[in-house]
């Protein structure tokens, strides 16, 4: 089953190093990463989606809990919370067919971010599945290239994700 992780850690050398070589050195995979300051510089949220039963997940929870520098781990799919990913693709375009780019791209609610005689680079944002539908419904059109920043995820409600209890 696929899982997200929110992983509030100190904003310190080696953290993600040492993160990610727990992941590697038990042979648990890392579907997608991201991390990045909070509202304060001298800590991090660190997302990692990963997959794995349960015994499997509650297993890395508790060894990324005993980690040097990682403050709260939090497994958000137990969580009511929201769950965003970003993708650029640049499409092949001509005089033909950009108006037709332009009318998907706008009932995805996405937004034209470059535009050439012969390509577009489009910005979409949304839940994965999302995502997928629109890159299946512009495949058509050749996509010369895709970039993803994989899963970000906040809790829902006052309280700071890393702060959730389960309900």
């Amino acid at each position: 089953m696929r899982h997200i992780m929110s992983i509030l850690v100190e904003n310190k050398f080696g953290v993600l190093s040492r993160i990610s070589g727990l992941f590697s050195g038990r042979g648990y995979n890392i579907e997608s990463l991201t991390v990045n300051m909070t509202e304060k510089s001298d800590l991090s949220m660190i997302t990692i989606v990963t997959t794995g039963d349960d015994q499997v997940i509650e297993q890395i929870i508790k060894q990324l809990r005993r980690l040097i520098n990682v403050i709260k781990v939090r497994d958000l799919t137990l969580y009511n919370h929201i769950e965003r990913e970003l993708i650029l693709i640049k499409l092949f375009v001509n005089s033909k067919n950009r108006s037709d780019v332009y009318n998907i791209v706008n009932s995805f609610r996405g937004k034209v971010v470059d535009l050439t005689s012969d390509s577009i680079v489009i910005e979409i944002t949304g839940e994965e599945s999302k995502l997928e539908a629109f890159i299946e419904v512009v495949r058509p059109f050749g996509i010369i290239e895709l970039v993803r920043t994989g899963a970000l995820a906040i809790g829902r409600g006052s309280k700071p994700t890393a702060d959730m209890d389960k309900k």
